[in-house]
């Protein structure tokens, strides 16, 4: 059997692979300049390392990158003064597609004592120096290694047609041409050239400097610019930071004029081995849009924004930067490629993240509920969406009174209310709309949380399901017996009353002995029938109407109108009792809700008639 089996191993033909390079090795050819900036990185980091082993000696110098811009000639071209090539390393490594100078440089001599490659180092697919075919008729290669090996020349067409040449260059390192081609004429451009660079190159670790060449006489020639920094601040430990920085590096590169709210500076080192800041924003309201931006980068180098793979969705608002030089990224350097160490860095930013909530809660409290606000909401959605995250910040979750403005925790408010309704947490929705109800229990000593956002009604219900024992309870859902002052007898008459003056033969109606005398009734929803209305309200998505509501009607027999609807009734004056009616009736809805149009023209009209008979 086995001398019918046949191996070998799959051939690639370059003259059919060479145009697919071209068109489609990169979906955004912008990043042509990206990935032969990053090769004259590479050169130069290798010299560098070569230099700190001692397997080479060199007086000290300044290493850059010079990329300039040749509108005459129709020419870009990037030069670095690093290790350089010899025709043989040409050879090998720029006429064999795939085969990566950078991975047996990594082999050879970048490993540490553990065997695990160090930083530095930004290739490893042997791929980029061809997308500088995707915008040149021709690329030219001129290179001097540091060995002193005799200069040497590389030509190539569209193609991948080449010859190879002695060149005279006489300094050290590589200067790759390129010809640009007729369909790419905006990259003659130097503001476009400015624009890739500083979106790509602005904090890989040489320095770059970007220059434009003129022959006309009018022009003055210019200083080569620097355009990138060699040292961002994630790259510096935390203590070596100063705040000022942190605000400066977040307008630079987000291009917003408002300081952030505060940021977390990332330093993992092992298992995950990764940088970054990120940041919390300022939002001008509600709702603002709150897409946020993360940029990711690799060893420095710009992959792209919003990788949102190593975010999680209810942190998506957040701003920052992540540098993962062991991120396992496509063939382009374009997005992810998922697998578990993409979930252990989410998972670890989101431990930051809550670290840094803490942090500031326990030790500045004051400027916490400052920006408490504005990240509300985030911290509520993500607290809902992972249990790992609500554990981690529940403690430090704050609730607003509805009476004072001030900020407290559930345990604060929980201990604050033993004596008098133990494990029941009250609050209002709408500071306006329930203020009557809010007035009651305050009247009582009893605090009122402010819970107004659509969120608020699953967040509650997630510490309910964590903090068993503990209810949250709206003002408007019941009666609660820190409210009353004895027991009430229930009334039939009143009750018929009071369904004919509502047009609501099926309302239901209860009686209460209140403390508040003042209030002759108030309307009552179930809390977690309104809940259910509230959640398919959020949800809703085919503009259907709103889930009605089914309040109760509690009079209050502690009322002077509640006594002067009985004297009424005893006196048979139907009339006055049923206008009486109506009009607690929509006092109480008003109190608890807002009134339809005719509830309105009703009420108004009740209200005229009464004044008439004054």
């Amino acid at each position: 059997m086995s001398e019918n089996v046949k191996k070998g191993g799959i051939s690639v033909d370059s003259e059919h692979l060479f145009p697919i390079i071209k068109k489609w090795l990169y979906s955004d050819k912008d990043i042509f300049l990206r990935e032969i900036v990053s090769n004259g990185c590479d050169a130069v980091t290798k010299l560098k390392r070569l230099d700190s082993l001692g397997e080479i000696s060199l007086p000290e110098q300044d290493y850059r990158i010079d990329v300039v811009l040749d509108k005459t000639a129709g020419t870009l071209t990037v030069t670095d003064n690093g290790i350089g090539m010899t025709a043989d390393e040409l050879e090998r490594y720029i006429c064999n597609i795939a085969l990566s100078g950078a991975v047996e440089f990594i082999q050879k001599y970048e490993k540490d004592e553990s065997g695990k490659p160090q930083e530095g180092i930004i290739g490893h697919f042997g791929l980029g120096f061809y997308s500088s075919f995707m915008v040149s008729q021709t690329v030219t290669v001129e290179s001097k290694s540091y060995t002193g090996a005799p200069a040497v020349k590389w030509v190539c067409d569209s193609e991948g047609e080449y010859e190879t040449f002695p060149s005279d260059r006489e300094e050290r390192g590589t200067s790759v041409i390129m010809k640009i081609s007729d369909d790419e004429k905006e990259l003659l451009d130097g503001s476009k050239i400015r624009e890739i660079l500083e979106k790509y190159c602005s904090f890989m670790p040489v320095p770059i400097f970007f220059s434009e060449e003129t022959e006309a006489e009018s022009e003055k020639e210019k200083e080569p610019e620097q355009i990138n920094d060699t040292k961002p601040l994630w790259m510096k430990q935390p203590s070596e930071c100063t705040e000022d920085e942190y605000k400066a590096f977040y307008k630079k590169v987000f291009h917003d004029y408002r300081d952030p709210l505060f940021w977390v500076h990332i330093n993992a080192e092992y298992p995950l081995n990764f940088k970054g800041i990120i940041y919390f924003p300022k939002l001008n309201a509600e709702f603002e849009p709150i897409e946020g931006q993360v940029k990711l980068y690799y060893n420095q180098v710009f992959v792209a924004d919003n990788i949102k793979e190593v975010i999680p969705d209810y942190l998506l608002m957040l701003r920052g930067v992540l540098d993962c030089p062991e991120l396992p990224l496509n063939v382009s350097r374009s997005y992810l490629q998922n697998n578990g160490y993409v979930t252990k860095i989410a998972a670890h930013i989101v431990k930051k993240a809550a670290d840094k909530l803490n942090g500031m809660f326990n030790t500045d409290r004051e400027n916490y509920e400052k920006v408490y606000e504005d990240i509300k909401i985030f911290v509520e959605y993500g607290c809902i969406r992972d249990k790992k995250f609500y554990d981690r910040v529940k403690g430090s979750v704050l609730f607003r009174s509805a009476l004072t403005d001030k900020n407290l925790t559930l345990d604060e408010y929980l201990e604050g209310a033993k004596e008098k309704h133990e494990n029941k947490v009250f609050y209002a929705a709408d500071k306006k709309i329930q203020a009557q109800y809010i007035s009651m229990y305050a009247d009582q000593g009893v605090e009122v949380l402010l819970l107004d956002r659509p969120l608020d009604t699953q967040f509650i219900q997630t510490i309910e399901m964590d903090r068993g024992g503990v209810s949250f309870i709206r003002v408007d859902s019941e009666i609660d017996e820190v409210l009353k002052n004895g027991e009430a007898q229930e009334d039939e008459k009143l009750t018929e009353l009071y369904r004919k003056a509502s047009g609501k033969d099926d309302l239901e109606v209860g009686f209460a002995a209140l403390k508040d005398e003042k209030t002759p009734a108030v309307l009552n929803e179930d809390e977690h029938e309104r809940r259910f209305g509230d959640l398919m309200r959020l949800y809703r998505m085919d503009g259907a109407d709103d889930v009605p509501g089914k309040a109760k009607l509690i009079v209050n027999t502690s009322s002077p109108l509640y006594k002067k609807a009985g004297e009424l009734i005893a006196a048979g004056d139907e009339e006055k009792v049923g206008r009486l009616c109506r009009s607690v009736y929509s006092l109480a809805t008003l109190a608890h809700r807002q009134l339809t149009a005719d509830e309105l023209k009703a009420f108004l009209r009740d209200q005229y008639d009464l004044l008439a008979g004054l």
